[in-house]
């Protein structure tokens, strides 16, 4: 949906009618995944995309029917192998659209997720043997509907893919299909020390969409020098930034002055919340130690495993580029896994 948000906005701020064409799912090496979006208005215009450009023409006739009937239509389209060329694929593939109409209810909760940064889905009914529930919709955060309606089978359905973190299509116990778009907050790393490490790993996860947060109480590793282009830099002890920050299941955590003064009061911090990467910098015999440290401290084995130490992935990693890359490497096989 960000893609075409913006466009969305300035159409209906000048009053146009506005619909929606969604890709549900795809076979084969179609161009878009499910989730891909186009928007389009009545009066010609078009945003995004659902299939780079083969059927989009047929889509838009479609939606624009779906907007003049004020009912949904799923569409399903094969992309021939001549015809995938021209669209720079190697083959050809299937892909299922759903069309309609906006909701301005609908969309105004899903921008709104969208806009603060936080969970959420939107679920579609896009097929259905009880013409009643076909096209309902409805958004839904992690504790409850936020608008719309539907089933209440469908409802748990999108509860239970928002936990998955991917949007997809799900067939409910009647055979019906619904479509769960999930909108994730971004993910964030939060950086335990100001080292070089943390220099290069900063840069590189802003490139893969992380926010960044460098934590370093010491202000000659914790400075706006070193650190100008981070989302957040905390200049304050552990124990009191992580007070005031929040640890979810999009935050992966990386401490890196293996200094017990400074890792082990942010180890405390974080070992009982929900991150999904918690990585400590230090050699075997560091880790080792730290561990003693932590079961004295009364933690115990299952918790003590979700730290990933030595940090990073095995590739031999000499300077600290090399190691901010092993570190990344292992965050993004975390979140993926």
């Amino acid at each position: 949906m960000q893609e075409v948000i913006q466009d969305i906005n300035s159409w209906l701020k000048d009053g146009e009618t506005v619909g929606l064409a969604t890709v549900i799912q795809t076979w084969g090496s179609a161009p878009r995944k499910a989730g891909g979006k186009m928007a389009i208005t009545t009066g010609g215009k078009m945003s995004g995309s659902v299939s780079g450009g083969c059927v989009e023409g047929a889509v838009f006739e479609q939606a624009v029917e779906a907007i003049s009937n004020k009912q949904g239509k799923l569409l399903e389209f094969g992309v021939a192998d001549e015809t995938a060329w021209e669209v720079g694929l190697a083959c050809g593939g299937n892909i299922r659209v759903f069309v309609e109409g906006l909701s301005q209810e609908i969309y105004q909760s899903v921008q709104t997720i969208i806009q603060q940064d936080r969970f959420g889905a939107l679920a579609t009914i896009v097929k259905s043997p009880n013409e009643a529930h076909f096209g309902k919709k409805f958004v839904t955060n992690r504790e409850a509907l936020i608008a719309g309606n539907g089933p209440s089978e469908a409802v748990e359905a999108a509860l239970t893919t928002m936990k998955s973190g991917k949007s997809q299509l799900v067939e409910l116990s009647d055979g019906s299909e619904l479509f769960v778009e999930v909108y994730l907050p971004a993910p964030q790393l939060i950086m335990v020390g100001g080292v070089h490490i943390a220099i290069a790993l900063s840069e590189m996860a802003q490139v893969l969409g992380y926010k960044t947060i460098v934590v370093d109480p010491r202000r000659g590793f914790g400075n706006t020098d070193r650190f100008a282009n981070v989302d957040t830099l905390i200049q304050k002890w552990p124990k009191v930034a992580f007070e005031n920050l929040t640890v979810n299941e999009n935050t992966a955590i990386a401490l890196l002055t293996h200094d017990p003064k400074i890792d082990d009061p942010a180890l405390h911090a974080v070992l009982d919340s929900d991150a999904f990467y918690i990585g400590a910098l230090g050699s075997r015999k560091t880790h080792a130690k730290r561990v003693t440290r932590l079961k004295e401290a009364g933690y115990s084995d299952e918790q003590i495993d979700k730290i990933y130490g030595p940090i990073g992935l095995s590739i031999n990693a000499q300077n600290p580029e090399e190691i901010a890359v092993s570190v990344l490497a292992e965050i993004i096989k975390a979140r993926r896994s």
